[in-house]
């Protein structure tokens, strides 16, 4: 009998100490970002902003440590679809986070989703994603790519601008902000235009601009193409003559480029560096100590996209049970940064949409501020063709 006891103890403190190892052994994220290029400041916040919620949870997400693989995407689609395929095949892969850009999600999706890894979006939203090719696996932190820019449309309509000038990069988050702009404002668009995603010289645009002379000038223009368009644009000596919608033009990826000539412009955003609710002022401090810039919205959905997976992983007590672990995530129960958050079941966000506008601050930096609330508890358009319930 006792012989038989010292074996079975001794089994069972090797079954217990082996359960401990695995339940120790790291998740695999791997985080996909742009960050050569005009459009690392981008995809700095997207890697910073996860980065800081990891580190203040000590290393660890759902009370597991993490190991992060940065993948620098160089805004390639053919570069990132090498790098992320090499990853996850390389080895059990927990998580993908990423990427910024709409092209560079369509391409690394299949990859990712096939190999059974769940895809965590902190930026991108294609509507290509939000309906009927909806994933099980597949999450966004930010918003569909549409509502940013449907929140400038309705404004527009609002404000009872007539014409409008209409400009947006050649791509499908390009296509989609435009298609969200026409979807609230009724008004005549005098021009639609599709830019390369790598313009920076946009002298003939402005001198349509000009010649048009507009209501309203809509730019859906990000990083190095927002900087560089709004400072030809003070050049041009259109600022105060033409009212400026944006989104992603002027925002905290850009600012610090733009400056002066970015203050009084108006976005849309889910968020705002001087959102009035304890977490939000609690991450602007420690996102600007540890980086010394301020945050933006890619930095924020980043961290939120952290909060989500540690909420999922403690909530189903690890990675191992798929089905447990999309539950948990579809719950969404952490406190996001910009406060009301839920799924929808298309795996996109029903949240609160804004008008902000960019100020300096008292200390010479530059932010944008909430102005006014557009839409409250807002679904995307595309939900209804997703078969998931």
């Amino acid at each position: 009998m006792t012989l038989k006891f010292t074996l079975s103890l001794g089994a069972g403190l090797l079954a217990l100490g082996l359960a401990t190892a695995q339940a120790q052994e790291p998740l695999k994220i791997g985080v996909v970002s742009v960050l050569t290029g005009p459009a690392a400041a981008l995809g700095q916040q997207v890697r910073d902003g996860f980065q800081l919620a990891v580190d203040q949870n000590g290393g660890k997400l759902g009370g597991v440590p993490v190991q992060i693989t940065i993948i620098d995407d160089e805004l390639k689609p053919d570069v990132a679809v090498g790098k992320v395929r090499s990853f996850v095949e390389g080895g059990k892969v927990d998580f993908v986070v990423g990427p910024v850009f709409s092209n560079i999600l369509g391409a690394i999706a299949k990859p990712v989703l096939d190999s059974g890894a769940i895809l965590i979006s902190p930026n991108a939203g294609p509507s290509t994603m939000a309906g009927k090719a909806c994933h099980q696996n597949f999450f966004v932190t930010s918003y569909q790519n549409d509502q940013v820019h449907e929140v400038l449309g309705k404004y527009a309509q609002d404000q009872n601008y007539k014409k409008a000038y209409i400009i947006a990069p050649n791509y499908q988050a390009g296509k989609d902000s435009l298609a969200g702009f026409k979807r609230y404002f009724k008004g005549e668009v005098l021009d639609e235009v599709y830019v390369p995603l790598t313009s920076l010289d946009f002298s003939a645009e402005l001198a349509k601009i000009a010649s048009a002379k507009p209501d309203v000038v809509f730019a859906f223009l990000p990083g190095g193409l927002g900087v560089n368009f709004v400072k030809q644009w003070s050049q041009a000596g259109l600022t105060g003559k033409v009212p400026f919608l944006s989104a992603f033009t002027v925002d905290e990826s850009t600012l610090p480029a733009q400056q002066d000539a970015a203050v009084g412009m108006f976005g849309g955003m889910t968020w705002a560096p001087n959102m009035d609710n304890p977490q939000t002022k609690k991450f602007v401090t420690a996102y600007e100590a540890a980086y010394k810039i301020v945050p933006g919205s890619y930095a924020q959905q980043a961290f939120d996209a952290a909060q989500l997976i540690d909420s999922a992983v403690k909530a189903a007590g690890g990675t191992g049970d798929k089905d447990k672990l999309r539950a948990a995530i579809k719950k969404a129960d952490f406190t996001s940064l910009r406060g009301n958050f839920k799924f929808n079941t298309n795996g996109y966000p029903i949240q609160d949409f804004y008008l902000v506008k960019v100020a300096k601050r008292p200390d010479g930096k530059f932010q944008t501020e909430i102005a006014q609330k557009v839409f409250s508890d807002y679904a995307d358009p595309h939900a209804k063709d997703c078969a998931l319930k």
